[in-house]
């Protein structure tokens, strides 16, 4: 050794594996979508939008506040006064098999909405849902639309 420090061997640990894990693509994130009562209604009950509407939520995870079970029901409940009686008890079947997340909303908010936007409070509470979630919002309803798209794309 010549006056200095001793020389010291630098071990060098073997890298270490990588484990990547996937989860079942049932657990996948899948893009929400909020859709409202006439989108639903129009793939439930048959009606002339059924292949646009089914072909917008294909792929989709499907949220509607929960004001949609109420909408539906009076949905079913015209069509089987029309004498649709089959039609309706198809199409309430159908949406009990949807998968489908219903969400309360924030009264306040909803009516805020509804007033900006001169909707009705049961479409503010579909646009409200879709800004919370930061989603897009489905619908055949030309207002509710104009409201949405100029809403949603003031959002961050």
């Amino acid at each position: 050794m010549s006056g200095g420090r001793p020389a010291t061997r630098v071990r060098r640990a073997a890298a270490l594996p990588l484990y990547v894990a996937e989860p079942p693509s049932a657990y996948r994130v899948v893009p929400p979508l909020v859709a409202d009562c006439n989108m639903l209604g129009a793939l439930l009950f048959q009606e002339a939008e059924r292949d646009e509407a089914e072909a917008r939520i294909a792929g989709r995870e499907l949220n509607a506040p929960t004001l949609l079970d109420y909408e539906l029901a009076n949905v079913a409940l015209k069509k089987a006064r029309q004498g649709g009686a089959a039609l309706a008890a198809d199409g309430l079947a159908r949406y009990a098999a949807l998968p489908l997340r219903l969400h309360g909303i924030d009264v306040a908010a909803v009516f805020a909405l509804a007033g900006r936007y001169a909707l009705s409070a049961y479409d503010a509470a579909y646009l409200w849902l879709a800004a919370e979630l930061k989603a897009p919002l489905a619908t055949f309803d030309r207002r509710l639309g104009v409201a949405a798209q100029r809403h949603l794309s003031t959002l961050e």
